[in-house]
């Protein structure tokens, strides 16, 4: 009896490939309101939080517009009111209330470096004591714009 061996030889043959991609530096930007609650008359503080989040090793730079008050600067920002009435607060970019928040990169902007995560910047605001404004609900819109 012959037995025959039944494995045969099997050939192989490989290559290689490459594989790429390109990152585009990019951000997001989100925010929650800055709410003050009721006014006494008395200086009232309040923050609210930027939240950018960027891809790793971007730079950026963060600026809040003036608002929509009537004669509203960066350093002087109004809630409008009841009539032609407006409440007056400001904006800062630091717990101290020293360091208004503006729009003009390197002068009153924060500025930071992505991590590919989210990052929370905090905003400060202020509403000074002594106002006597008609009773009634006050508002504005401020809009936080990142550079990158």
């Amino acid at each position: 009896m012959v037995v025959a061996n039944g494995s045969a030889s099997a050939s192989t043959a490989n290559t290689t490939f490459n594989v790429t991609a390109n990152v585009v530096a990019s951000c997001q930007i989100s925010a929650t309101a800055l709410t003050f609650g009721t006014y006494t008359g008395a200086q009232t503080d309040a923050t609210s939080t930027i939240t950018a989040t960027c891809t790793d090793t971007t730079a950026y730079t963060i600026g809040v517009s003036a608002g929509l008050g009537t004669g509203a600067t960066v350093t002087n920002r109004y809630m409008n009111g009841p009539s032609v009435d407006v409440l007056a607060y400001a904006v800062y970019r630091d717990s101290a209330r020293t360091n208004s928040w503006g729009t003009t990169i390197g002068t009153d902007t924060v500025s930071g470096t992505g991590n590919g995560g989210a990052q929370a910047i905090t905003v400060y605001g202020r509403l000074a004591a002594g106002q006597l404004p008609v009773p009634g609900a006050y508002s504005d819109t401020l809009t936080a714009t990142i550079t990158y």
